[in-house]
């Protein structure tokens, strides 16, 4: 059985997606998130090289994966002491996302720690899909070309980003079996995060909306 990029794919198929009008006549599919009405307004750019290497995370939340698991975040950190948080947590998100798969399970703590709102039903629609498949995560995930923009306000922050799954088969639960792709435009998908400061002030920041842009010419 060919494997297609489930994140995406599988989610697309097994929800109502909300078209959006973007960047000329590109479509961005909106899937377990609502439209955002404060989309962030100010643009900032990475300033520097290097890599995410290491997750912020609140104590006794663990995003721990696999070791067959290698989710790569090729990201410069922004000037922006918020945006770079709500970086690193767009990076635990979908480490967060991962560990459900991993743990067969919706209700891992690093699922609603990190997400709420459409966030946090797109995560419960990717872990489900996997699990109903009969996958499990495999392979290396690569994040890169990241930007940030921050609302007026503050308190929200959207991280958007490419992905590249061509490294990233998955694999059988039952068997432990690799499963094969083709490598193709399929393997290339854009993301818009939009992350909302937890309002308790203890630096956590959650994705609350999810913009996909599946087969994404622009992230090859």
């Amino acid at each position: 059985m060919k494997r297609r990029s489930l994140p995406v794919a599988a989610a697309l198929t097994a929800t109502a997606a909300l078209l959006l009008t973007a960047c000329g006549s590109e479509d961005d599919k909106t899937v377990g998130a609502e439209q955002d009405t404060k989309t962030p307004t100010e643009s900032a750019a990475p300033s520097t090289a290097a890599a995410v290497a290491a997750a912020n995370k609140p104590d006794g939340v663990d995003v721990s994966l696999p070791m067959d698991v290698d989710l790569v975040f090729d990201w410069a950190k922004p000037e922006s002491k918020n945006e770079a948080a709500a970086m690193d947590d767009a990076a635990n998100f979908f480490r967060a996302i991962y560990r459900g798969v991993d743990n067969r399970t919706t209700k891992d703590a690093a699922v609603t720690t990190y997400a709420t709102g459409g966030g946090l039903r797109y995560a419960q629609v990717q872990i489900n899909e996997w699990i109903k498949g009969g996958w499990t995560a495999a392979g290396t995930l690569r994040h890169y070309d990241v930007t940030t923009r921050s609302a007026s306000n503050g308190n929200s922050v959207e991280v958007a980003f490419c992905t590249d799954s061509s490294k990233f088969p998955g694999k059988e639960v039952k068997t432990g079996k690799v499963l094969k792709s083709t490598p193709s435009i399929a393997d290339y998908d854009y993301f818009k995060i939009v992350m909302v400061k937890f309002p308790t002030g203890d630096g956590l920041w959650q994705a609350s909306k999810v913009f996909v842009e599946t087969e994404a010419e622009k992230c090859r």
